[in-house]
This record gives C-alpha cells, sequence and structure tokens, in this order.
C-alpha cells in the first residue's frame, strides 16, 4: 500500500494521479514509455517529475512537453522536471521500479532538462 500511496502527488494541497500524468505523457508521438513521480520541493510540497524513454531517433524537451499536455490536463499537473533515460527500471516481473527512481532522483541521478 505504501507504493501506490506514493503514485499520488500532493502539489499545493492538489491531488496529481501519476496514472492520469503517465497516460497524457505517453500520448506524445516521441515517447516510448514513461514513469512519473513526486519530487519534494519548499514551495509545493511536491511536484511532478516524468522519467521518459523516447522512440529511437526523438528528441524532446519540456517545453515541447508543456506544450503538448495544454488542453489535455491542468496546468498544475504539468511535470515540472523532465528526466530523459535510456531504459526505465524494471523488476523481474517488468514493473517499473518507482522506488528506485525515487532514490536516483533524490540522489540528483540522471540527465534533467531543470
Amino acid at each position: 500500500m505504501v507504493d501506490r500511496k506514493k503514485d499520488m502527488i500532493i502539489s499545493g494541497g492538489e491531488n496529481i494521479y501519476c496514472a492520469e500524468l503517465e497516460n497524457a505523457v505517453a500520448a506524445h508521438p516521441s515517447v516510448r514509455e514513461v514513469a512519473v513521480i513526486g519530487r519534494s520541493d519548499e514551495r509545493w510540497g511536491q511536484v511532478p517529475v516524468a522519467y521518459v524513454t523516447l522512440v529511437p531517433g526523438a528528441e524532446l524537451s519540456l517545453r515541447e512537453l508543456t506544450e503538448f499536455l495544454v488542453g489535455r490536463l491542468a496546468s498544475f499537473k504539468w511535470p515540472k522536471d523532465l528526466v530523459l533515460v535510456a531504459e526505465l527500471p524494471r523488476n523481474a516481473g517488468g514493473k517499473v521500479l518507482k522506488p528506485l527512481l525515487r532514490t536516483r532522483d533524490a540522489e540528483g541521478a540522471g540527465v534533467s532538462e531543470r
């Protein structure tokens, strides 16, 4: 239950469900896979961060992704950071290891577009 509870981000008192944001980001034609986590933020409590793998040869910036999400999601739900990764960490069953992403994020690992 603890992992599922962390799949909801509370940002400025608003609930952001990771699955909703992941579905919206995944609809972008450059995105192969996405996982969304919450990052601690002094002002908002938490902000959403999208970890994304791209389709071969594609490029994507946070600005392009944000423009894509206009009209699809409320602006407070948009990712505040985009981290491009070669692959998402998975367990033997194929499930994305979000706790590992949270640890890496807290340590500042990964290529980020802050």
